[in-house]
């Protein structure tokens, strides 16, 4: 058993973990584990950009008024404040940095004297009521990850631990007994169990701060813009731990990704609606002006759910997204890397309509935290995708998810800074050793693979788009009869990733199910066709699912 003792360890490499590390290396050792390689994430794919104030058109109430507007009566104004007002010096942070962003004349290497009048070739989303998204093309995320991969690889107080996947949190009273996690009211987080993925081990990590900030769940569902590794593990890890968890009901459905057999999540960014590209249908008819009066830059909800009633009513496989009346040559600038991937698929995007669906793309709810990121599990974190801060409401406005998981980086780390300095990392006690007493190598690997894909298509088909009381109990009765197989599967056979992700994906799926079984109303992302109106008298509240306490 191999143990590894840190001031902080941090699960997930994507733009709020690596951020975060950056930020608290310089009062501690770190230890980052990732699942795959560092480059590995959701923010890796992100395309369209960071919503941030800049323009002289623009305001801090404007975005304040669009986000909380998407949120649909859900956010929490404090933090839609807090992260719109810092969005600016994180930019800047980011242009210190060394990431470059689109310029209309030139670039910028430094961030010195940026006032919100800059000449950012500043785009526009659905939701957005001006332009405010700054980006790198149409590769943002990948811009992001590559400077802050760079910075994190050269610090000497970072420990990089790769194709390393958390199994379970550790806490002060953890006791292995058959899958049963024994906690109490003052429990507090000390680490996490981790798989080797190449010698197939478990180690043990112990840490006076555990940081979550391991992305999404949209490989929950079968159709779905983000990677293999989205499958919710730290949501099911901090659940499991005794964290609070809120707003599971509201998961996010891009309206646009790529339909073609071999498109495996190529999303087709916001930003090409707008920069002026019209959804149509078969024949060629544009059809948001029936659904929303802000047309294709309507929020996500709308045109996702918009869609899905169109291809309802016609049949038809998908609807398509047409931009070939902008012309080609600012398409292939503004987007060059999204049009050479839909050429490689047989698309000219200059020329000819895009097909288009809708896929599952970002987790609203997650790990309930503070404006500071923390848990109520002490010395236990959560930022990014996996977090449910209070932002988004009931439904994410384009491009904040990146400026929230750079915000909250920021306020994360200065009270897990705060935080190291009162904790004595003597008196605490060393940890159970993984167990893996009884259990043998598993000879039924079609169980997991079944079982996986069983779990994805009736969470598309009954907990989607549009959901009803009676699909929500199918799904009900089919994730509690799996849950059951996975948990006597789990504890018989030596660990595995693909076991560890066929777990949490089934403890996430219960949690959509509850949240969204709980929710008698439609508003943002959950719709159910039983309570089509939004209820403010009983409704605007959050979700709250916190495991029962166990003695």
């Amino acid at each position: 058993m191999m143990e590894i003792k840190t001031d902080f360890l941090i699960i997930g490499s994507g733009v709020a973990g690596l951020t975060f590390a950056l930020k608290v290396a310089e009062f501690g050792n770190v230890a980052l584990v990732t699942k795959k390689g560092i480059m590995d994430s959701t923010t890796t794919l992100a395309q369209g950009g960071i919503a941030s104030v800049f323009s002289k058109f623009d305001s801090f109430d404007l975005h304040i008024q669009d986000t909380l507007v998407s949120g649909d009566g859900l956010c929490n104004r404090d933090v839609v404040e807090m992260v719109v007002k810092n969005g600016p010096d994180m930019i800047r942070e980011l242009i210190d940095l060394g990431v470059h962003f689109n310029f209309k004349d030139k670039e910028r290497s430094d961030s010195e004297s940026l006032p919100f009048d800059t000449d950012f070739d500043l785009g526009r989303e659905g939701g957005h009521s001006q332009k405010r998204i700054v980006h790198s093309h149409d590769m943002t995320g990948m811009e992001l990850e590559r400077v802050l991969v760079t910075h994190v690889k050269n610090h000497d107080r970072i420990m990089l631990f790769e194709n390393h996947i958390a199994v379970d949190l550790i806490t002060i009273s953890t006791r292995m007994k058959r899958g049963l996690i024994t906690t109490t009211h003052e429990d507090y987080c000390c680490g996490a169990y981790v798989l080797d993925r190449q010698t197939n081990k478990v180690k043990t990590f112990c840490a006076k701060i555990t940081l979550l900030a391991t992305g999404g769940a949209g490989k929950v569902y079968v159709y779905t813009s983000n990677p293999d590794i989205a499958t919710g593990d730290g949501i099911a890890m901090g659940y499991r731990a005794g964290a609070t968890v809120a707003n599971l009901e509201f998961v996010q459905f891009h309206p646009t990704c790529l339909y073609h057999p071999d498109a495996k999540n190529l999303l087709i960014s916001e930003a090409v609606r707008g920069e002026g590209a019209v959804l149509i249908d078969s024949s060629g008819n544009a059809f948001m002006e029936e659904y929303d009066s802000q047309k294709d830059l309507a929020c996500r909800d709308v045109v996702a759910r918009a869609i899905d009633a169109e291809l309802k009513k016609s049949g038809d496989d998908s609807v398509f997204l047409d931009v070939s009346n902008k012309n080609a040559d600012f398409i292939k600038e503004r987007f060059p890397n999204l049009y050479e991937k839909c050429l490689n698929f047989g698309f000219d995007m200059t020329k000819e309509p895009l097909p288009v669906v809708p896929a599952a793309h970002y987790m609203c709810g997650g790990i309930a935290t503070d404006m500071f990121g923390r848990t109520d599990l002490h010395r236990l974190y959560a930022i990014g995708e996996t977090a449910c801060t209070g932002l988004h409401g009931a439904n994410r406005l384009a491009s904040n998810s990146l400026i929230e998981a750079l915000v909250y980086s920021h306020t994360a780390s200065k009270q897990a800074i705060e935080d190291i300095d009162v904790f004595d990392f003597s008196s605490t006690p060393d940890p159970p050793p993984w167990d893996e007493v009884g259990t043998t190598d598993s000879d039924e690997v079609i169980m997991v693979s079944h079982s996986w894909d069983e779990i994805r298509r009736f969470m598309w088909n009954y907990v989607g788009i549009v959901r009803s009381d009676k699909r929500l109990a199918r799904a009900k009765r089919r994730i509690e009869i799996i849950q059951k197989e996975i948990h006597e599967y789990y504890w018989d056979f030596r660990v595995s990733a693909d076991l560890v992700e066929l777990r949490n994906i089934a403890i996430v799926a219960d949690l959509i199910i509850k949240c969204a079984s709980h929710r008698k109303e439609s508003r943002g992302l959950h719709y159910n066709i039983e309570y089509p109106y939004r209820d403010d008298t009983r409704w605007q509240k959050d979700t709250i699912i916190r495991r029962p306490f166990v003695g």
